[in-house]
């Protein structure tokens, strides 16, 4: 919808228009100056990797999984992680290529999918927490795998994911976690 809104303005202006599709975004800055930091009342319904991270500081007592029965090579949902470092890359090139009275429409993403499960051993060797999982059934309409095709960012704006391990990705983000545990309010 919110596209379709971009696309009906454009068209009637000569602004230039870049539309990022982002995946799941994880990571943090790797100098540690700034990461992910979810209000309270957010964190529950934020993303696996917040939920990793508060299970690791003891914030929720564990993951809650929603899937196990997928077709998919452990049974659990696949998904694109994108590393936060190459998503500030790829608006920054489409900024150099964004051109008057034009629309750019792209998917920011790895291409490669990963599996919750895989994702949630990366985490727990990212963090070294033993981290608790519950195993629940699926949630109503999840895709078994959602993952992009950034075959068109790559050719038009010379753009591909560096930051693809995802574990040292973790790592990263984990670091910033632990030492913001208040995310950027008073410790």
């Amino acid at each position: 919808m919110a596209e379709d809104i971009i696309l009906d303005f454009s068209k009637n202006s000569d602004m230039a228009v870049m539309i990022l599709r982002y995946f799941n975004v994880i990571g943090s800055d790797p100098e540690g100056r700034l990461g992910e930091a979810p209000r309270p009342e957010l964190r529950e319904h934020g993303r696996i990797s917040g939920a990793c991270f508060d299970a690791a500081l003891g914030i929720i007592p564990g993951l809650k999984v929603k899937g196990t029965d997928y077709p998919t090579r452990d049974g659990t949902c696949i998904r694109d992680y994108i590393d936060v470092t190459d998503l500030v890359d790829a608006h920054v090139k489409a900024l150099h290529k964004a051109k008057p009275r034009r629309v750019g429409i792209y998917n920011v993403g790895t291409g490669k999918g990963i599996t919750v499960k895989e994702f949630v051993e990366a985490c727990k060797k990212a963090t070294g927490a033993n981290i608790k999982v519950e195993y629940l059934s699926r949630r109503p309409g999840d895709y078994a795998e959602v993952y992009s095709d950034p075959s068109k960012i790559n050719r038009e704006l010379n753009w591909t994911a560096h930051y693809t391990d995802l574990e040292k990705s973790l790592s990263i983000a984990w670091r910033w976690q632990k030492s913001h545990r208040n995310g950027y309010g008073s410790p």
